[in-house]
This record gives structure tokens, C-alpha cells and sequence, in this order.
């Protein structure tokens, strides 16, 4: 029986933000498989200025040795979607907690993110692409006003 529209998209608001939390939360458990399954067959994952990973083979990789030597731990909010049918785009902020090299790091920034119904017969929403844009990620006895005044230090 189908569902109300209403209901439909509040429920797919819903299972978006589902979405997010779980790719952070698997983040922080370093469930790379799982976080692997949020994205579909062809999702696409780009950092910045860093050339896009496309599939999951090569994110599995990517991921698989960046959580080798490094762990973070990201706290997503502000979460905003624009819902359009099978489709939807959204934005939310990241608070990043990080040790990289053995340095404590400490950052933010924000994904743009498109999300896309799964195929018939599998389950939820899927990432096709998500794109990180970092404002800053510097050490924590850094800080970051420096970052705030200097573009290019970035």
C-alpha cells in the first residue's frame, strides 16, 4: 500500500539523515566495509581539490589505508536536503577530531552530498557522490584563526 506523500517524504528525509550519521558512525568504528555499502556501485567520494575516487574498489582502498595510520572522528550537524523524487541533494557541517602522523588535529568543514533511492528491490538511500570542502584542519595547538585571516594557508 503506498504511503501518503507527505509521509513518504518524511520518511525519506529521514532515512537520509540515517545515511549521514551511519557513514560518521562507521567512520568512528572503522567499519569500512559498511561505510563502503552506504555509496552505490559507481559513488564517487572527492576531498577538496583531490582528484574524485569513483566506485566502491577504490574508496574500500582509499579508506582501507588511510585507517592504517590515522583515525577520525567526525560530529555531523546542520544538516539541509532538498528532496526531489529518487533523487536529493544536501549539505551538511563536520566537526573533525583526527590523528594524523601522530599529530592531534582538530577541523572543519562541510560535505555537498547526492543522494539517490536504491535500486528496486534493495534497500534505503545511497550516496552518489559526497564532496568534503575542509575550511581548516591544522593541529590543535595551532588552532585555527590563522587559517581564518590567510586563505591560503588552507
Amino acid at each position: 500500500m503506498p504511503h501518503h506523500p507527505e509521509l513518504q517524504r518524511l520518511m525519506d528525509l529521514e532515512a537520509i539523515r540515517d545515511l549521514v550519521h551511519r557513514y560518521a558512525h562507521y567512520v568512528w568504528q572503522k567499519d569500512m566495509p559498511r561505510m563502503i555499502d552506504l555509496f552505490r556501485d559507481d559513488g564517487r567520494m572527492a576531498v577538496d581539490t583531490q582528484p574524485a575516487l569513483c566506485g566502491r574498489a577504490a574508496l574500500l582502498e582509499f579508506y582501507g589505508q588511510m585507517r592504517n595510520d590515522s583515525e577520525f572522528l567526525p560530529f555531523v550537524h546542520n544538516h539541509v536536503i532538498d528532496l526531489e523524487g529518487d533523487r536529493a541533494t544536501g549539505t551538511c557541517y563536520i566537526d573533525l577530531r583526527a590523528t594524523i602522523g601522530g599529530r592531534s588535529m582538530i577541523g572543519s568543514g562541510y560535505y555537498d552530498d547526492v543522494y539517490v533511492r536504491s535500486a528496486p528491490g534493495a534497500e534505503g538511500w545511497r550516496f552518489l557522490s559526497r564532496h568534503l570542502h575542509m575550511r581548516y584542519l591544522v593541529p590543535i595547538t595551532q588552532g585555527w584563526a590563522e587559517t581564518q585571516r590567510d586563505p591560503s594557508a588552507r
